[in-house]
């Protein structure tokens, strides 16, 4: 099942991450969730979400804030532009999305921008090695979609993807 933000007609969008500097402004969301949908999204993701939900957290997941409609690359990029806290959740296939490793690229230029962005890693069913690309399980997906993307937007991504990596985060490998 592929979600519909992964089509490659998506229109690429340029949108510019700001540091106010006015803390009365608050941000629309405290967490923006990033994951791979087939790989997560009705289980980890769920579980995490309605916790998060639950506790009085303010979430973003693509499929309980996009209304019908409007334009999926402009709306999810907003969206990680007004949370605080971004979490990739790295799953196996999450390499494999186009838009997941957008999402990933504007939240590292979102968080170098502004002081009080910050990124979560989730390592779920896989290795901070494979995210760092030392391993052929993200680079076999990004050979993929260097064909498709070009290599500049590849580029883009695989240096994402490894400074992500290097942040402490969660690891559940192996894990229930």
């Amino acid at each position: 099942m592929e979600r519909k933000r992964d089509s490659p007609d998506a229109a690429a969008t340029a949108f510019v991450c700001v540091d106010r500097g006015d803390p009365s402004a608050g941000a629309e969301f405290e967490v923006f969730l990033s994951f791979r949908g087939p790989d997560t999204r009705l289980s980890f993701t769920d579980c995490l979400y309605h916790s998060m939900v639950g506790a009085g957290i303010r979430v973003f997941r693509d499929d309980e804030e996009i209304r019908k409609g409007e334009k999926i690359g402009g709306e999810l990029l907003r969206a990680i532009e007004s949370s605080k806290i971004f979490v990739p959740i790295f799953s196996r296939n999450y390499a494999s999305s186009a838009w997941c490793l957008r999402e990933l690229k504007h939240m590292v230029e979102c968080s170098a921008k502004a002081n009080d962005k910050v990124i979560l890693p989730i390592f779920y069913d896989v290795d901070p090695d494979d995210v760092k690309l030392k391993t052929p399980l993200y680079l076999d997906a990004l050979k993929q979609h260097e064909e498709k993307f070009g290599r500049d937007d590849v580029r883009e991504w695989e240096k994402a993807l490894t400074e992500v990596a290097k942040k402490k985060g969660w690891g559940l490998k192996n894990r229930g």
